[in-house]
């Protein structure tokens, strides 16, 4: 069995990182990640029951995948400050998901996953392709305060967040993960049900089809280094540490987003400590600058994409942001073409758009 405390292989700018991990009462894990180890005594009185039942569906048109998850209709929505399940907990009151008085940065197991690692496989009697939705679905806590953002977070918390995906990309891919996807969901307008700031890392069966046609691309020798490199510096919008923030030739959505290394890697966890150090200062200016350009707290879906497990050789990881607002109080909609044909109609030129977000400091 693991140990419940532990020191990540890798520390950052020096320091060590710490790990604590905790089972819940209904069996999920929690992992505390801090730059000092987290010895607080837990506050007693925990009673759950994990929720799950799904599986998953490919489509025979699309070749995608669909997950079926009905636990997941019970899930908490939008609850009030007093009852924010991501908060630390507090001696007599009723305990949220981590039962601590205080903590740097937590990741837990969903209650309500769409995917879970005892996922037994389908039973079809309709000819549908199944496979079992096992896997992972993990809560990032990025800090116990109940507002901020990754413009407001510190540069040390954005490293300890990296360092924290690191450990959990390892873990779901011993675990037998195809592909592992770090993402953030922000704003109501992309569906947010919890307003702390957090995000979540998901541990899939199978490689999504976007991921794989990614990855075959890489391998048959598409360079999307060289490619960013050719467009500036018209698309760039910040630069720090060997990491390029740009808005692609090839936007989808008003004011997207890549960050990407100079040097290609192939996932977080092959960053240098200088590259590390510049993609969690791009992960902040990104999200101050459409904070900023927008006048207001930006609805967006971060995406990381990270080579699946054993296919790193020639993929080149970035970080994605899709904003939700085609300009100020106006939503970009993904409308009947884009979900029917996933061709999109981008409202805003990506080199406008690069030149707006240089300009909002």
């Amino acid at each position: 069995m693991e140990p419940e405390h532990h020191i990540l292989e890798t520390p950052v700018d020096g320091r060590p990182v710490h790990r604590r991990h905790v089972r819940k009462t209904d069996g999920r894990d929690l992992f505390l990640y801090g730059y000092t180890p987290h010895t607080a005594p837990r506050i007693p009185g925990e009673d759950l029951a994990l929720l799950t039942g799904s599986d998953m569906r490919r489509h025979p048109l699309r070749g995608d995948w669909a997950v079926y998850a009905a636990a997941r209709q019970q899930r908490t929505f939008k609850p009030s400050a007093a009852d924010n399940p991501l908060a630390p907990s507090q001696p007599g009151r009723p305990l949220t998901e981590i039962p601590f008085e205080a903590f740097e940065l937590a990741v837990f197991a969903n209650r309500f996953p769409s995917f879970h690692q005892a996922a037994e496989p389908p039973v079809s009697g309709n000819g549908t392709n199944t496979h079992a939705a096992s896997g992972f679905c993990d809560v990032v806590v990025y800090t116990p305060e109940n507002e901020g953002s990754l413009a407001t977070l510190s540069q040390n918390r954005r490293r300890l967040l990296i360092a924290a995906w690191i450990d959990r990309y390892a873990a779901m891919f011993e675990a037998g993960c195809a592909y592992v996807l770090p993402f953030e969901n922000r704003g109501d307008a992309v569906g947010v049900t919890l307003s702390h700031p957090h995000g979540q890392i998901y541990g899939f069966p199978v490689v999504p089809q976007p991921q794989k046609a990614a990855a075959e691309a890489f391998e048959a020798g598409y360079d999307l280094a060289a490619d960013v490199a050719s467009w500036e510096p018209r698309y760039t919008i910040a630069r720090a540490g060997g990491c390029h923030a740009y808005a692609p030739v090839f936007t989808r959505f008003p004011y997207e987003v890549w960050i990407s290394a100079d040097v290609p890697v192939s996932g977080p966890w092959a960053f240098s400590e200088e590259q590390a150090d510049g993609f969690a200062h791009l992960l902040g200016d990104v999200v101050r600058r459409y904070d900023t350009h927008f006048g207001q707290q930006t609805p967006y879906m971060l995406t990381l994409h990270a080579s699946p497990r054993g296919r790193d050789d020639r993929f080149q990881f970035t970080a994605q942001f899709y904003p939700l607002l085609r300009a100020k109080n106006r939503l970009k909609y993904l409308a009947s073409v884009e979900q029917a044909t996933g061709i999109f109609t981008v409202d805003v030129m990506p080199e406008f758009a690069a030149d707006a977000l240089r300009g909002a400091v």
